[in-house]
Parts: structure tokens; C-alpha cells; sequence
């Protein structure tokens, strides 16, 4: 966990809400100020935070470089995210509070992914301040 606060700046975030009350939204903006780059993924919108959002990890792949994804989705979702995270070369995957996926977890390690789950990345990076 230390290691993808101290090294990553890049994040897409699966399932970013443009709605402010959401966590999607609260927990992006926040990493947003600390200077990290958000990289929406929703289909449903086009731009979120001042950044353009992308349908899919692969269509926001073809324009930025992703180090890690950031998932505000079901457990039940991750496993195709997963997969497209390892596809475009993401270092590291990140599963918000209440997304938990073994399955999927073990196959992103076995890929090579740092992978963690059911920790908010907002929370995780105020402690590690």
C-alpha cells in the first residue's frame, strides 16, 4: 500500500460519479488536490472534475499512461476490470471500502499488480501523510 502512495500519481478511477455527494467524487477530487491525475472511467459522462471521462480502462489507456485504477464498482464488477487493467499495463489495482474480490486479487497479482482491497484510497493516503 505504501509503495503505490509514494510512487503513483496516475490514477483512473472505475465508476467516478459526477455527482459531488458521491465518495467516487469526494475521494477523487481529494487525490485531485494532493496532485495526483484523475482519469475518469464512466460511460455515461464526458468530462468529471475537469478531466475528460472515457467509456472503458482501454479507450483511457489510448491517451494516458495508467499506474494505477482506482475501482468505485460491485465486487461482482471487478473481475472484467481487472482483466483490463492487466491488458493496459496498469501497475496496481485498488478496490474502495466494501469492493472486495479474492479471485480477482490473486489473478492481478499473478500478473505482476500490487493489489489492494476494501481500504478507501483517500483514508489510506491521509494516514500515510
Amino acid at each position: 500500500m505504501a509503495y503505490i502512495l509514494d510512487n503513483y500519481r496516475t490514477v483512473a478511477v472505475v465508476g467516478l460519479s459526477p455527482k459531488p455527494h458521491r465518495d467516487s467524487y469526494a475521494v477523487s477530487r481529494y487525490m485531485q488536490s494532493q496532485g495526483w491525475h484523475i482519469i475518469p472511467i464512466n460511460p455515461n459522462a464526458s468530462q468529471i472534475l475537469g478531466e475528460i471521462a472515457y467509456p472503458t480502462l482501454t479507450e483511457a489507456a489510448r491517451h494516458h499512461r495508467i499506474e494505477l485504477v482506482n475501482v468505485f464498482r460491485n465486487s461482482a464488477d471487478v473481475p472484467p476490470v481487472v482483466d483490463e487493467a492487466i491488458a493496459i499495463g496498469a501497475q496496481a489495482v485498488w478496490l474502495q471500502m466494501g469492493v472486495v474480490h479474492d479471485v480477482a486479487a490473486e489473478k492481478a497479482r499473478a500478473a505482476g499488480l500490487r493489489f489492494v482491497q476494501d481500504r478507501c484510497l483517500m483514508v489510506e493516503h491521509r494516514r500515510h501523510l
